[in-house]
């Protein structure tokens, strides 16, 4: 790798590790990702990574489709992507990202879309819980995240299906089936913040002076599944995260995470409140693929057999 591409690496992998906190498995996936486009444009001579061009990228790819899996390359591009964000809005190195409308190959049959635990705890993190609103944001993904529970149960909880002495809430989900989600540590912590001192204060700017709803707008109303969308787009914006994922992402990560540490099938299935034990499967499979990829990366096949 030549001095000018290293020191580029270099300086976004400190990012990584210094501002975002990542952990040193996500680094080392980032920087293989890179390394590996690194040492394409070297091998066919296209000069530094300050220098390449939407076509180099196009070219990059069509590369890719012969060696990987649409999903490898996915994440791959998603890797490239990133760096390229890095110095073209945030440090202004670099004038454009060439990636940013590159063509990708189609994913037949997407698994669910899910996030690594450190990234959530950074996103998390990152809101700014000093205003009434942040109170209020930190607490919806704490609850989406830390419950599991669809973004429509979450602007359904009402005040009395709220218990704090066990730490639980009562679910009304699909099919007017009730089930108890547990409440996190963080989710707790970040329900009385809100509900002491955000929640009043928008309350009262309602004409519904008793509604109650656990999460309320800015106008004290009740708050929507787009009002939700809304804030998420919103708050990734104002974290600055590489993240790009809906709110029923972190119902997703939620499942997958407690699979990848070994909880029961089961007991995620009536935690996300799931009919058919096939559904939950689902995230069974897509913990699967993770311990795949994580031994091809181990065992540098790159892929090829995903």
């Amino acid at each position: 790798m030549n001095t000018t591409n290293s020191l580029y690496v270099n300086e976004f992998l400190l990012y990584l590790k210094n501002e975002r906190r990542y952990s040193s498995y996500t680094i080392t996936a980032y920087s293989n990702d890179i390394s590996n486009f690194i040492n394409f444009i070297e091998t066919e001579e296209f000069g530094d990574v300050t220098e390449i061009s939407p076509k180099v990228a196009e070219f990059y790819v069509s590369k890719l489709r012969d060696e990987y899996t649409p999903r490898t390359i996915q994440r791959k591009i998603s890797s490239v992507k990133s760096f390229y964000k890095y110095f073209a809005n945030s440090v202004k190195k670099i004038d454009s990202n060439p990636f940013i409308s590159v063509s990708l190959p189609k994913v037949e049959k997407s698994l669910p879309k899910f996030v690594y635990e450190d990234e959530v705890e950074e996103f998390l993190d990152n809101i700014n819980t000093s205003t009434d609103l942040g109170k209020r944001d930190k607490l919806i993904f704490e609850l989406l995240y830390g419950s599991g529970i669809r973004v429509s149960e979450l602007c359904q909880i009402k005040l009395k299906d709220v218990s704090l002495d066990e730490r639980r809430i009562m679910i009304h989900g699909k099919g007017s089936k009730d089930r108890i989600v547990p409440i996190s540590k963080g989710a707790l912590d970040s329900y009385m913040d809100y509900f002491i001192i955000a929640r009043p204060i928008f309350l009262s700017r309602s004409k519904n002076l008793e509604n109650d709803t656990l999460l309320l707008n800015f106008h004290g109303g009740s708050l929507t599944t787009r009002g939700v969308r809304d804030i998420l787009n919103r708050v990734l914006r104002e974290t600055e995260t590489f993240m790009r994922v809906t709110p029923h992402a972190f119902r997703h990560s939620f499942a997958t995470h407690l699979l990848n540490n070994g909880m029961d099938v089961r007991f995620v299935q009536e935690l996300l409140g799931h009919e058919n034990l096939s559904t939950t499967q689902i995230y069974t499979k897509l913990s699967k693929e993770k311990l795949k990829e994580e031994y091809n990366k181990a065992f540098n096949d790159g892929g090829k057999n995903d």
